[in-house]
């Protein structure tokens, strides 16, 4: 069984990988507005993280557990 947990933190080792990436690319280029780049990342990733909490102590709360495939999302 796979945890929300577990999936929120790959998602965050993704934004960390798209971090790095678009620090090099803007290291390496030397427009204005591609050095404001890993920042708006970061901050999209920190929403990310602050929804994704969320969700989950909603979730915990509500249902008792975290596992995803427990989880109907089409479910009204």
């Amino acid at each position: 069984r796979s945890h929300l947990v577990a999936s929120l933190l790959c998602l965050e080792g993704m934004m960390m990988s798209l971090f790095i990436m678009a620090t090099l690319i803007a290291s390496n280029t030397h427009f204005p507005l591609v050095n404001i780049m890993p920042i708006i990342l970061l901050v999209f990733a920190a929403c990310e993280t602050a929804v994704g909490l969320a969700l989950l102590i909603s979730i915990s709360n509500t249902y008792g557990l975290d596992y995803v495939h427990n989880l109907n999302l089409l479910q009204c």
